[in-house]
């Protein structure tokens, strides 16, 4: 164990150490940063590192065995009234056990956090349904997406526009660090059921579903709360004047972060305790690895919201603040774009799906491909979203061309790299992204004196949005070379005395 955790560790350290040099090297050129920041910054990076290992192991342990197990034993019931009901009660508990809603809700305080949480829960246990049974029943993935999503686009021009963003980033959010695992391994274990040729193309997908049903949630939301004056709470930077102080604003905070972990993993363990008891899935020695894996994405993810919280998001705000304030503020555009390529890589669900797509693809499809398309999809996204900063031009400039690019490819790729490219745009918006992206586009947006409901929120929607479309190129990459790898037959053709005068190759069809 402590071999494998070492692996881990050092996995994290491998994934983050780019994007903290990054920030070093901008803080000590053009962007100064106080050193007490620079400080929390650099324990919240051991902090990053640290979660990030022990939650990555936790969810081999537990989070993906727990969920292939559900995911094996619905269908076996042969009762979809009861598959329905269980699904939506999985994907209302993971959702409320999300950190990064929590983050996302506190920003937003003309809605009441309880509220909006609740709202996007219920969204995302809709979908979750919607997304079991299309497994289930074998609906194209390709026709659901355009379906949803154009119903989503049709709804937002009744909503105020200060929600519109806020929407859109609520489907992002909602695919982090406990979701995708449990999400992502449930679909493999109902499609396993099913054992035809097309089962491993539709275990993906599901996150997919699901970050559509936050956004419909939240748009019916918006309309009901058109009367209210939509405002953001600011960040407020932290103030300390000696390591004492720096200790002390971690281990403040970690207490209020252990109390939000136990209480988003509580309902899941109760929930799998039931299910065990009912249907008895798992043997001893399973339970007892699986609650080891618990403890482990107890640690972990406790840890890893403590670092990201205290030490990121401040460096974050401050970060965007300063590159804003510069006289050349375009360098806004190509530093995001970089701090993008790399951040994304720290994200812990990027990690669980990419593994997950070169195991269901043999290797066909490398973790290496995967990264460098997710890299370079979060790297347009923010190059983006400041432009968006910079001028202030609306989301919908960008969105529904993005859209309609990443659903008309749908129909051109392979169905697999479909449900791939739309789980990864869920997986690439993770914490990360909530705590130092959002922060940085709202330090640029104050700086900028732009409207920060409009102009920095939004961002989490167009980091979830250009995945869609990189990783789909990649199936299309994927499938051109699939053709030329293609075994031909060679024809001879001889003379009458046996001389070979002609070779000709002839397309193999098995």
């Amino acid at each position: 164990m402590n071999q494998v955790l070492r692996e881990k560790i050092n996995e994290a350290l491998s994934s983050v150490l780019p994007i903290t040099f990054i920030i070093m090297l901008l803080s000590v050129t053009i962007a100064p940063m106080p050193l007490d920041m620079l400080v929390l910054f650099l324990v919240g990076t051991v902090l990053l590192i640290l979660g990030t290992g022990l939650f990555s192991l936790g969810t081999d342990l537990a989070m993906s065995p727990m969920g292939e197990g559900i995911g094996a034993q619905l269908p076996k019931t042969k009762n979809v009234w009861v598959v329905c009901a269980v699904t939506f009660i999985i994907g209302l508990l993971i959702t409320m056990a999300e950190p990064d809603l929590q983050v996302l809700a506190d920003q937003v305080p003309s809605i009441p956090s309880s509220v909006l949480v609740l709202t996007v829960a219920l969204g995302v246990g809709s979908f979750f349904v919607v997304a079991i049974l299309r497994t289930l029943f074998q609906i194209p993935l390709s026709r659901l997406l355009v379906i949803f999503y154009a119903a989503v686009f049709l709804l937002s021009a009744f909503v105020p526009n200060e929600f519109v963003s806020v929407a859109f980033d609520s489907g992002g959010v909602t695919t982090g660090p406990i979701t995708v695992p449990f999400i992502m391994a449930l679909g493999v274990g109902v499609a396993s059921i099913r054992g035809d040729r097309g089962s491993q193309d539709d275990s993906f997908g599901l996150v997919a579903l699901c970050s559509i049903g936050p956004i419909l949630a939240v748009l019916i939301l918006g309309i009901c709360f058109s009367g209210s004056d939509p405002s953001y709470t600011p960040i407020t930077l932290p103030d300390v004047a000696d390591t004492r102080e720096v200790a002390l604003a971690f281990t403040s905070s970690l207490p209020h972060y252990i109390r939000e972990v136990i209480s988003a993993l509580l309902p899941i363990l109760f929930f799998c305790a039931v299910f065990q008891l009912v249907f008895r899935r798992f043997s001893n020695h399973q339970l007892r690895k699986i609650g080891v894996g618990f403890l482990y994405t107890f640690t972990g993810l406790a840890t890893f919201l403590t670092g990201v919280n205290v030490g990121f998001m401040p460096a974050g705000h401050y970060l965007g603040s300063q590159l804003a304030s510069m006289e050349y503020n375009w360098l806004l555009v190509p530093l995001s774009m970089i701090i993008g390529y790399f951040i994304v890589t720290a994200e812990p669900a990027v990690q669980v799906l990419n593994k997950q797509v070169a195991t269901i693809t043999n290797g066909g499809v490398s973790q290496t491909a995967m990264m460098l398309s997710l890299s370079a999809g979060v790297a347009i996204s923010l190059g983006l979203s400041m432009v968006r900063v910079l001028t202030g031009i609306s989301i919908y400039w960008l969105i529904i061309p993005g859209y309609a690019v990443a659903l008309g490819l749908t129909f051109f790729v392979p169905k697999m790299f479909t449900g791939i490219a739309f789980d990864s745009g869920g997986v690439a918006s993770g914490p990360l992204t909530t705590t130092f992206l959002l922060p940085f586009a709202m330090g640029a947006c104050e700086t900028l004196g732009g409207n920060i409901l409009t102009d920095a929120f939004g961002i989490v929607s167009m980091v979830a949005m250009t995945p869609l479309i990189t990783i789909q190129l990649l199936g299309l990459i994927y499938k051109l070379r699939s053709k030329q790898a293609q075994p031909v037959c060679v024809e001879f053709a001889e003379d009458e005395d046996d001389d070979i005068i002609e070779i000709k190759e002839v397309e193999h069809h098995e």
